[in-house]
């Protein structure tokens, strides 16, 4: 059985100390990469906008991003090759999107709210790429 001291002496901490430590690091570390956190009350207007304006605001904000979105029914998926930039995942995220483990996908559910589904819903629903159709 660990005991504090031995804890001590290997550099562990109780759950306390490793929350405390941790909510310090993340105000560092947004203070370091000078990100702005995210306006909650902002994100959650935006998760609610209808495709054509989260696809204009992507357009007007991350055009390189707006590259790569594709409409999937209602919904609006970015899918990178690589993990983006932190800046790139903050307004993202401010945008409305959220990320999507399951599909390793970024994704606006643009109003339409669905319990989460086990099959692909490009069996379901048409998809396009609006760079396809609009020039960036």
């Amino acid at each position: 059985m660990k005991t504090k001291t031995q804890n001590s002496k290997t550099g562990l901490k109780n759950r306390s100390d490793q929350l405390s430590t941790a909510n310090t690091n993340t105000a560092a570390a947004e203070k370091k990469d000078n990100r702005l956190p995210i306006d909650r009350q902002q994100r959650t207007k935006n998760r609610t906008l209808p495709t054509p304006k989260v696809l204009n605001q992507l357009f007007t904000t991350l055009p390189d991003v707006y590259r790569l979105a594709e409409v999937v029914g209602k919904w609006v998926w970015v899918q990178f090759k690589e993990t983006p930039a932190a800046e790139i995942r903050q307004q993202l995220a401010q945008l409305g999107f959220h990320w999507n483990g399951q599909r390793q996908t970024w994704q606006h559910p643009c109003g339409q709210f669905r319990l989460s589904s086990a099959s692909d819903p490009h069996e379901k629903y048409s998809s396009y790429f609006p760079a396809d159709t609009r020039p960036a």
